[in-house]
C-alpha cells in the first residue's frame, strides 16, 4: 500500500498499473493519467489483515490525504490485496 501511495504521489502510473491485478485494473495504463490539480500528501494506514508470508490475500484500511485545487481532502478505503504470480497486487476496494 505504501509503495502504491508513493507511486501515485510521484505520478508513477506505470508502477500503479503494474501492481494492480490484471482482472480488475483499468484496460490501459493511460486511464490512470495524473490529475494536474491533485497532489497526494500523506498516507495513514489504519488497519491491516492477512498479508503475511503464508497468506494468499490481505486487506489494508487507510486514509490518503490530498490537496486538490489548493483545498485539502481525505479519501478512506479498505483495499483488498492478493498474491498474483508470487507478487502482492491490488485487487480493489471493499465496503467499509
Amino acid at each position: 500500500m505504501r509503495s502504491r501511495f508513493s507511486a501515485y504521489a510521484r505520478g508513477r502510473t506505470d508502477y500503479v498499473y503494474r501492481t494492480w491485478h490484471p482482472e480488475t485494473r483499468p484496460e490501459h495504463e493511460a486511464d490512470l493519467a495524473d490529475e494536474p490539480n491533485l497532489s497526494w500528501v500523506r498516507l495513514e494506514v489504519l488497519d491491516t489483515t492477512g498479508g503475511g508470508m503464508f497468506d494468499a490475500e490481505g486487506t489494508v484500511r487507510f486514509r490518503a490525504h490530498y490537496r486538490e485545487g489548493g483545498k485539502p481532502g481525505v479519501m478512506e478505503e479498505l483495499s483488498r490485496f492478493v498474491r498474483h504470480e508470487g507478487q502482492w497486487v491490488y485487487w480493489g476496494p471493499l465496503p467499509l
